[in-house]
């Protein structure tokens, strides 16, 4: 039983936003599957960093999400800055079971325990232009961390945080969402969003006792990364 984890899959199988036509995306779905089935077993468990599927409802993201339940493996899905299908975890949780979505789960105020790993997360947020909205968002999404966290410690196993936010970009932080993972002795974090020449920007190493991973798709070439 291993631990995976993958963000920013992108996908729009029926629909009409293909990333096809941006650099480094050539066959990304034919990759991202090939890539797939031949690293995960079905006993092993995928963390989705958020930006699962273009579709701005359950209904339109449902050929997406039954192309993400077909593949091995148990997934649970975090809400990233383009998944507009998303809505409160008890419809989703409907819905997936609704559509027969068995393997598909939702990562939202809560956390899952994968062996000696317990996975929590949220969003995140980046304070971009400063506005009094990012402060609100972003001490949203800190409070969503702290109760992912709270729910891990009931849990036990060491605890690992997945963002779809980078929590640091150049040099800037996100101070609400650092200061939890401090507080709380987080040894890893791994974060999407960033793509294409972004990626040169983000920070793929250790500080404040921290290792933290860039995973977006285009990042780890369509290859979901082995945690443990």
């Amino acid at each position: 039983m291993s631990l995976f984890v993958i963000g920013d899959l992108h996908l729009s199988v029926e629909g009409d936003k293909s990333m096809e036509k941006f650099r480094g995306w050539s066959e990304y779905v034919q990759k991202l599957e090939e890539n797939w089935n031949s690293l995960i077993k079905p006993e092993d468990t995928v963390i989705l960093a958020g930006d699962s599927s273009w579709g701005m409802s359950l209904e339109e993201s449902l050929p997406d999400l039954k192309f993400i339940n077909q593949l091995p493996g148990t997934k649970f899905l975090l809400k990233g800055n383009h998944d507009y299908w998303w809505t409160t975890k008890s419809k989703m949780d409907r819905f997936f079971a609704e559509n027969k979505l068995t393997t598909l789960n939702i990562l939202h105020n809560n956390a899952v325990r994968v062996g000696d790993i317990t996975v929590c997360g949220t969003r995140g947020w980046m304070l971009e232009d400063g506005k009094p909205a990012d402060k609100k968002v972003t001490l949203r999404e800190a409070g969503r961390l702290e109760a992912s966290i709270k729910a891990a410690d009931e849990l036990g196993g060491e605890k690992v945080v997945i963002l779809h936010y980078p929590p640091i970009f150049a040099n800037d932080e996100s101070e609400e969402i650092i200061e939890i993972i401090k507080k709380h002795g987080i040894r890893r974090c791994y974060y999407g969003h960033l793509h294409s020449d972004a990626c040169r920007f983000a920070f793929n190493a250790e500080r404040y006792g921290t290792r933290f991973t860039l995973i977006s798709a285009d990042f780890v070439k369509f290859r979901p990364l082995l945690i443990e």
